[in-house]
């Protein structure tokens, strides 16, 4: 059977082979993508702690910053789900995923990925939940593109879809215990929020040791 090859260029730069035959005019066989591989451009040890960084409407402190990249940066979660869950954002304030630029999207999944590589180990999880609100009926609370990167170990949730329900849960938090931090920027360790009595908000000294020991380990990887 006589075949006439095409390749196609998608816009994301992927190419596609289209073949064509008396019985295969309509189909179409994929191969994988050479695509030109994007570096990763992260800061840890020259980390300026003075700098703060926007979260929507909220500012956080440099020391709660362990990585940087060209477009994105990541930093501890005031109230985690679970141990070593850390939020990545862009940079540029931006409120949903389909307002980010196709650079920014890379940017922003690469970062996620080499996060999720060295939290997973250090806490002892054999798996990774990533997960993106992407708007208000999504469950964002805070108007800023982010991926929750959280180490997940059999049995640490009930159900195992039960993490995004408590995603959701801590993100409504979040945003009330930045709120309420930004109002008195120095809260004692263990202050309770009456929307969870059993969890309590971090300290900054504990976010911030937090932040300076993933440095450390995403420095060595």
């Amino acid at each position: 059977m006589n075949f006439s090859v095409q390749r196609l260029t998608n816009s994301f730069g992927q190419s596609m082979r289209l073949a064509f035959g008396s019985q295969f005019r309509n189909s179409a066989t994929f191969r994988a993508p050479r695509l030109q591989a994007r570096r990763l451009q992260t800061t840890f040890a020259k980390m300026d702690d003075s700098i703060s960084y926007k979260f929507g409407p909220h500012t956080i402190p440099g020391s709660h910053v362990f990585v940087l990249s060209d477009l994105s940066f990541g930093f501890v979660n005031l109230k985690p789900v679970v141990p070593g869950h850390v939020l990545v954002s862009s940079k540029r304030v931006v409120q949903r995923f389909a307002d980010l630029t196709p650079e920014e999207v890379s940017d922003l999944w690469l970062l996620a990925q080499r996060i999720g590589r060295v939290v997973e180990p250090h806490y002892g999880a054999q798996s990774l939940t990533l997960a993106i609100q992407d708007g208000a009926c999504a469950g964002q609370t805070v108007p800023h593109v982010h991926i929750h990167v959280l180490p997940r170990k059999a049995g640490d949730f009930p159900r195992n879809d039960q993490v995004y329900d408590e995603i959701d849960h801590k993100a409504a938090e979040y945003d009330k215990a930045a709120k309420t931090q930004s109002a008195d920027p120095s809260p004692g360790p263990g202050e309770k929020l009456d929307l969870d009595k059993e969890r309590r908000v971090r300290s900054h000294e504990e976010m911030a040791a937090e932040a300076e020991e993933l440095r450390g380990l995403l420095l060595c990887c």
